[in-house]
């Protein structure tokens, strides 16, 4: 009894060591404490202030983006040096003297930007003595917070960059540039916004803030309960239902967190006990857990941040960032509860037991329709109702929607209020039955209003993210300080004074979680900064691209391996936001023109997303996986068994970026909405085929052949093209000089893929490849000049004469006394979609044979 205690009293600790990874690990009482508590919630103060469109209206309080990335850091750096602390052996409970001084000049020397903004401003360029000493001192205490607050790894790479800044001169002659003086350097990083106070930070400041608080809001409100009991309720009762559960409850919690380990400790302290009780090891149950809270980071719309910076660094809107990384995330959610399953028959578990009331299947389909049918007509009714009246209320339509909003969440309160109220449960006591599915989901449907607000600013209003984060967020501190008073009303044991007491309470802790959670995230940004600044100071990213393209001989499939090992790498060590802005900034222009120069036409999207993917995994994947460890304290499991057991589970995300680099519709890109469709239910079968393969199970155990028939089948469903090309190539050869008659003769929905010889912009020889697209005009000497190229022939070879400003063709790369060298056009052939019919004999085969064997087992057991 006693090793028990000691045992539960060692993981608790290694716990609250891993949560202070995103939070810090100083206790404070007394004046310190209120102070942090006070700076806490006058940062996410600030940032709401900052996302409203108050300052606007009164004309105050109108910050410049400069300035506002100064505060942003500030807060942080401030925070930072109070919450977390030099040493192992440095005391919790009180800041030292020391710590005092350095977070204070650190302060000062991020909010010197906005102290001085007008004299800065007017000696771009041209720093002086004293704006040169707080650089200095500024990038010296930011590396030392990033230290205390993400540990080494972050810290040591952004050093050797600004080592490699002022040392390029003595580099090897590969790595060598002339060197940054340290003025240079200073003016560079700290006082424009081309390093620490670039994009990462912007995007810190305006977007990602204000999605970390409406988290962290939820969750105080009692979200989080809700999320996890609804996931319980729904699916407890089946094969290994705690894990399903677990999955999707993860899967929830993920859509509005962005820290892995924040979402596995959230669930997983009630989840990961439930699953062991049904019969799963405690490796598995953490690696369950991990792997589906570190797939939450895939899961729009937040994504840790990732999607509003690959909005800022590919340059697409954030719907469309969405649009791209919807499918691969939520195919990937689904083949885990797969693996869950599979799990749960290898093992022959059971699930736990329901407290529904039995329904046949019939009526349980019927009402499951009729549910959707109901909510289906109810979004177009809203949807097309509010495009009616739009134009009617005009300015007014806010204030109509914001009534509207009132009293269906009213409504929803006291629907509510007629089931028993939702309790936050001890993972440790036996839970004999599930709770009941309809008085859980409907006690708390009030938590979907911001979630929908939220979606609805975003994907019908087209608010930006910070703006639509703005108003989710204003309705769920509404939602916080109303819902015990009026529920308690409702229920008829109102102590109103009490209740609202307790929601701002529990608002004011939501704020502080919020600017706590952002501490890590701002300084990370920060951080990043440094290394994305000196990149574009000293073109060091050319000098990669080199290295990189030498070490994978030109090949995309070799750098693609290699981006995903570098990915892995530094994410051993950097938070996932971090790692995805080193690596997208280092590799994704390399992997795009190594693309085509191989002629394979990557969009950038792809490989943002990714680097992205295989920054995640670096969360999982042993000896540095935080999740894996923060899971193993709660299961009491090995944390490096838990680890490679979350790797196994996470094949499938591991295997997913791979497919869409190279199949693109994954990512639904130039695909119809029918298309759509057939894709994710042709990638979702797919990937449960490859979740079979790699678990060694589908109906019974796999032979071996079994598994690589399986996954023969699965590449076969997912890259249909690849076999049909070995058959039939899609391209026929047309010479350089008939370029004009094959633009003229090709479909207007196709392209042509041309090959183009040239200079880079360095005057080193390049070849690339570029589709074009056939522009409007019925002959080919018309589409020609819409598509603004002009091509002459100088002996037998055709170059670019002209292409006309601002034209398709400047835009596709086309340069004046470039060689076309090759011109491929369409030909008719069948469709790629034929070949799916070859990999599903195969997979029946698969499928006939576990049968036969699986009913030999069974007669003889």
């Amino acid at each position: 009894m006693a090793e028990d205690k000691q045992q539960t009293s060692s993981s608790s600790k290694d716990l609250d060591d891993l949560l202070s990874t995103d939070t810090g690990s100083r206790s404070l009482s007394g004046v310190p404490n209120k102070l942090f508590l006070g700076l806490a919630t006058a940062w996410s103060l600030f940032q709401l202030w900052i996302a409203s469109p108050i300052p606007y209206m009164v004309g105050f309080g109108v910050f410049s983006a400069t300035e506002t990335r100064s505060i942003h850091l500030t807060f942080a750096l401030f925070l930072a040096y109070m919450a977390y602390p030099a040493l192992k052996r440095s005391p919790r409970d009180r800041v030292p003297l020391l710590d005092w001084v350095l977070g204070i000049a650190a302060a000062f020397a991020a909010a010197y930007i906005y102290i001085f903004y007008d004299q800065l401003s007017q000696r771009p360029g041209a720093p002086i003595l004293q704006d040169v000493i707080v650089g200095v001192m500024g990038l010296v205490l930011l590396l030392e917070g990033t230290r205390r607050a993400l540990g080494p790894p972050l810290m040591i790479v952004a050093l050797v960059f600004l080592i490699y800044s002022l040392a390029g001169q003595y580099m090897p002659a590969m790595l060598a540039h002339q060197g940054v003086s340290l003025y240079g350097l200073v003016n560079h990083q700290w006082l424009t916004t081309q390093g620490v106070f670039g994009i990462a930070l912007g995007v810190s400041t305006s977007f990602v803030f204000l999605f970390v608080l409406f988290g962290a809001l939820l969750e105080k409100a009692g979200a989080g309960n809700y999320f996890i009991k609804v996931a319980f309720s729904l699916l407890g009762h089946y094969r290994g239902g705690p894990a399903k559960a677990a999955v999707v409850a993860s899967g929830m919690t993920g859509l509005i967190s962005g820290s892995s380990i924040a979402n596995t400790v959230t669930t997983g302290t009630f989840t990961i006990p439930m699953m062991k009780r049904v019969g799963f090891s405690a490796e598995k149950a953490g690696a369950v857990e991990v792997a589906s809270s570190v797939n939450g980071q895939i899961m729009p719309p937040v994504m840790g941040a990732a999607a509003f910076l690959m909005v800022e660094y590919v340059g697409i809107s954030y719907v469309e960032v969405i649009k791209h990384a919807f499918l691969p995330a939520l195919i990937s959610y689904i083949a885990l509860i797969y693996i869950v399953h599979l799990e749960a028959l290898k093992a022959g578990m059971k699930g736990l037991e329901s407290s529904n009331p039995a329904k046949p299947w019939l009526r349980k389909i019927i009402g499951f329709l009729t549910g959707l049918l109901l909510l289906m007509t109810l979004s177009f009714a809203v949807y097309y109702g509010l495009g009616w009246l739009k134009p009617v209320l005009g300015e007014a339509t806010p204030w109509v929607a914001a009534v509207v909003l009132a009293i269906v969440y009213v409504l929803l309160l006291k629907l509510g209020a007629q089931y028993p109220e939702l309790q936050i449960d001890d993972p440790n006591d036996d839970i004999t039955e599930l709770p009941q599915t309809k008085p859980t989901v409907m006690v708390g449907l009030h938590y979907i209003l911001p979630v929908v607000v939220l979606v609805w600013c975003l994907m019908v209003e087209r608010l930006s993210p910070g703006l639509s984060a703005f108003w989710a967020t204003m309705l769920m501190i509404f939602i916080m300080i109303t819902q015990r008073p009026i529920n308690a009303l409702f229920r008829g044991q109102s102590d109103m004074a009490a209740d609202i007491k307790r929601g701002f309470v529990e608002l004011w802790d939501g704020l502080i979680a919020g600017a706590r959670n952002m501490i890590g995230i701002g300084i990370a940004t920060a951080a990043a900064g440094i290394i994305v600044g000196a990149v574009s100071q000293t073109g060091v990213g050319l000098v990669l691209a080199d290295l990189v393209e030498t070490l994978s001989m030109g090949n995309l499939l070799l750098i693609l391996l290699l981006t995903a090992v570098l990915s892995l790498i530094l994410g051993m060590g950097l938070p996932t936001t971090a790692n995805y802005i080193v690596v997208s900034a280092l590799l994704a222009p390399v992997v795009v023109s190594l693309g085509q120069q191989n002629g394979l036409i990557v969009p950038l999207i792809a490989v943002h997303l990714f680097v992205f993917y295989f920054g995640i995994m670096a969360d999982v994947t042993p000896p540095v996986g935080l999740a894996s460890f923060a899971a193993a304290a709660v299961s009491g499991g090995d944390p490096i068994r838990t680890g490679f057991q979350a790797f196994y589970y996470s094949l499938r995300t591991a295997a997913l970026p791979f497919l869409f680099i190279f199949n693109t519709e994954l990512l639904l890109i130039d695909v119809s909405p029918l298309q759509g469709v057939v894709i994710f239910i042709v990638a979702t079968f797919a990937m449960l085929i490859f979740a079979a393969a790699t678990q060694g199970y589908m109906l019974t155990r796999n032979r071996w052949y079994e598994s690589l028939l399986l996954l023969l089948v699965a590449f076969t469903l997912f890259r249909p093209g690849f076999w049909m090309d070995m058959i039939h190539d899609p391209y026929r050869d047309v010479p350089p000089s008939q370029f004009e008659q094959a633009l003229g003769n090709v479909d207007k929905n196709s392209n042509l893929r041309v090959r183009i010889d040239g200079l880079d912009a360095y005057g080193n020889p390049t070849s690339f490849v570029v589709l074009v697209p056939v522009p409007e005009g019925d002959t080919g000497a018309k589409r020609m000049e819409n598509l603004g190229l002009e091509l002459m022939q100088e002996d037998d070879r055709t170059l670019v004469d002209m292409t006309t400003f601002g034209s398709q063709a400047e835009e596709l790369g086309f340069e004046f006394d470039q060689e076309i060298v090759s011109v491929r056009a369409p030909v008719e052939r069948w469709d790629k979609e034929w070949m799916w019919i070859p990999g599903l004999v195969v997979f029946a085969l698969v499928v006939l044979l576990q049968r036969r064997r699986r009913r030999t087992q069974a007669a003889t057991a």
